[in-house]
């Protein structure tokens, strides 16, 4: 299948650290246990955005899909576990997103506090489709490196479905003034936090 060369495009001010891939790729299991939560996550993080938002018709539009295919992509790595004979497991904690989620504004409009908690939105599923890259390009295991070139795929669509959402809110201009303070802020985060290859972000 053709990619378009722009469809990933994701703006990112810094890639990840190669080394990521490398140790990675000998820790397929926790990738698949940390993956299953992140898409978990995802879904309820669409839930959460309609629930608080009904009355935006546009956002339940787009949004209401994402939560279905999150929640299938969900099922989809559990049963990419089974399959090697691996289990759930806990939980771990998600430095990354922690980290960015410090940087949403307080206060201000209804529409400013929207259009942050899509931004953030935005620049996970970017990240997380960066690295679905790096997994498919790199992985020996050709079922499962598949699987991540479809999810890539996904994940790019649901970055750019947040973008546009949040113009739908405030003007573009404004949009891409934050996104790109955004963008910066999440290049320090990646700079910072330790290489760890048991994680997607």
């Amino acid at each position: 299948m053709k990619i378009a060369k722009d469809k990933f495009t994701l703006g990112l001010e810094l890639p990840s650290d190669p080394r990521w891939i490398d140790v990675a790729k000998k820790n397929i299991k926790d990738i698949l246990i940390d993956h299953a939560y992140c898409e978990q996550k995802a879904a309820s993080s669409c839930i959460s955005l309609i629930i608080q938002h009904p009355d935006r018709e546009k956002l339940v539009e787009m949004l209401a899909p994402v939560v279905k295919e999150e929640w299938e992509h969900f099922e989809r790595v559990l049963a990419e576990l089974k399959k090697r004979g691996f289990t759930l497991g806990p939980q771990r904690k998600d430095e990354y997103v922690e980290e960015l989620t410090k940087f949403v504004k307080k206060g201000g409009s209804r529409e400013q506090h929207l259009v942050e908690k899509l931004l953030l939105n935005a620049l996970i599923e970017a990240r997380s489709c960066e690295r679905f890259k790096m997994l498919w390009k790199t992985i020996p295991d050709k079922e499962l490196s598949e699987f991540y070139h479809e999810l890539m795929i996904s994940e790019a669509g649901h970055y750019k479905n947040f973008l546009q959402l949040a113009k739908e809110y405030l003007p573009e201009d404004v949009v891409m003034r934050r996104w790109e303070e955004w963008l910066g802020y999440e290049a320090g985060i990646m700079k910072q936090l330790e290489v760890r290859g048991d994680r997607i972000h």
